[in-house]
Order: C-alpha cells, then structure tokens, then sequence
C-alpha cells in the first residue's frame, strides 16, 4: 500500500492518505490502496478510525486531474463507481471514522470526508465541490451527502457555484463538528477516537448501524431498526457488565472480541 499507510494508537487506527507530492489527490492506485487499508483492519482490536492525509497543506484536494483528463464516458463512469463503491465502504464500515481534515478537503477529498461519521478540521481547512467548473458533476456521492449534511439549499448553492468554504463556514453550516489550530488538529482526532474506544463497542456499532440504516427510512419504520438493534444489545457481556457495574459503581470491562454473548 504505497500510498496509504496505517498505525496503531491503543485501540485506534490511524490511516493516512501519503501522497503529499500530489496534495493527497485521488488516483485508481490510491482508492485501492485505501480500500485495502481499511480491510486491513482488525475489527476485534480497533474501536474507532482516524483518516487524515499526509502533510499540513491538504487533506485530499480532491480526484487526479490528469488522470481523469482524457477518460472516456465508459471510464468515467467506472472511475466514479470505483470511488463510491470504496466511500460507502467506508461509511458502512463497522467502525466509527473520525475524519481529522488538515488542509485542502476539495471535490473528492469533501466526499470522502463527508463518508466518515464525523469531520473535525484545522482553521486552514478548505472545502468545495469545484467540478462544476471542470465540466463535471461529482462523482463520488457529492450531489447526495452534501444535502443529506447542510442541507439541500446550501448544498445546492456549493455545488452550483463551485465555490471553496474555509473552516469558519465549513462550521457555520454543520460540515465539520469543530475546528482546530493545525498543530492541535491530530490531538483532537486521538482525544475523541479514545474516548468512543472506552465505550461499549458493541453498542457503539449498534449505533452506527442505526443511525446509517434509518436514516433513509420513514420514522415509523426507522424506529423498528433501532428497537431491533437495541434488543440485540441485552444478554451481551457489554450490556450485562455495563448495567452490573452501573449499578455497582464500579468501571465497565466492555469485551475485547465482538460477539453477541
């Protein structure tokens, strides 16, 4: 994985997007690179992800221009499926990703934040959805979670006029979750992931699943996705340990290994 590397901090994945010749950008080699990464994971050992990109100027600033310059409408939509196919992977991976944004987060590199379950940024962060200015639409879930995120009057004006939001407005609008002086942006990301790897994992699973999967649904039918998930969690060693020393006041041991019992 030459353009991705990964390393682990306690109970958390660090991986990195190392192609900072380039400002992170997006190519075939490194989409790979990222998707084995994250396969790559041990879910029975990792509680949270941090993703972030290599260097203090950029994030990911978005697709490989020349890359994409002379792709045919076949390729194109290949490359577009290749990007979404990886992104919700990532927004459906069993984890919680914390997107730790340090710099440049443009066209690809927003939607690839946009896939994590929260974004924390430095105050020299910049986010866009330029492509309408290079003759294209996003490509990789731009149209679709910008809305679901700031929503649709807001996304709309970002996508039509392709213009860059610095970190301020980023916040304003609900893009990112706070913002950070650069040199505080990794601490932050570690602080947070450390705090959800205390929690109960499966619990914490459970949530993400939740959320993710009732989103889309009417709340009558959403709710029945969190009643079931919620029923799942009694009889585990989390529920059970967790409510025990609750009760007791002493510290939960969640389980290291998930299993439903």
């Amino acid at each position: 994985m030459g353009f991705v590397t990964t390393e682990r901090k306690d109970k958390v994945a660090v991986v990195t997007i190392d192609r900072p010749q380039a400002l992170n950008a997006l190519n075939p080699e490194v989409l790979a690179d990222l998707k084995a990464a994250f396969e790559a994971i041990d879910q029975n050992e990792v509680r949270c992800v941090v993703l972030t990109g290599a260097g203090e100027k950029s994030f990911v600033a978005g697709a490989d221009i020349g890359s994409m310059s002379t792709m045919t409408k076949a390729e194109g939509e290949a490359f577009g499926k290749l990007g979404n196919d990886i992104f919700l992977m990532i927004e459906n991976f069993p984890l919680p990703v914390i997107a730790a944004v340090n710099g440049f987060a443009l066209g690809g590199g927003n939607e690839l934040c946009m896939s994590c379950d929260i974004r924390i940024c430095s105050d020299n962060a910049m986010f866009g959805q330029p492509e309408v200015g290079l003759g294209i639409t996003p490509g990789f879930g731009g149209t679709q979670r910008l809305a679901r995120l700031v929503g649709m009057g807001m996304a709309k004006q970002l996508l039509y006029t392709a213009r860059n939001i610095d970190a301020a407005e980023a916040l304003r609008i609900g893009l990112v979750n706070a913002v950070y002086p650069q040199a505080e942006l990794m601490d932050a990301a570690l602080k947070m992931a450390s705090t959800i790897a205390r929690n109960a994992p499966i619990a914490v699973r459970a949530c993400k699943k939740a959320a993710n999967e009732g989103i889309s649904l009417p709340i009558d039918k959403a709710v029945e996705v969190e009643e079931k998930l919620f029923g799942d969690c009694f009889e585990t060693h989390d529920q059970v340990e967790g409510m025990a020393c609750f009760l007791s006041r002493e510290k939960p041991k969640p389980k290291a290994v998930f299993t439903n019992n």
